[in-house]
């Protein structure tokens, strides 16, 4: 999990990479779920959906000017 003083210090594309890894990690959980119909770690889709809501709350903000 990345903290959000973190995640305001990394550039806008860094950020975009990183929503990429995350949506990446979320499918194949997301898949796992639908075909084992549990998840071996159910705790990394609850932090992954966090993770990139902070970023895209931080994108918003930077895109607005405010800091």
């Amino acid at each position: 999990m990345t903290k959000i003083e973190e995640i305001r210090e990394q550039s806008d594309e860094q950020l975009e990479y990183r929503l990429e890894e995350i949506d990446r990690e979320i499918f194949k959980l997301i898949n796992e779920l639908k075909a084992n119909h549990k998840l071996e770690k159910p705790h990394l889709l609850k932090s992954f959906r966090k993770e990139k809501a902070r970023i895209l709350t931080i994108q918003t903000q930077r895109k607005k000017g405010n800091k």
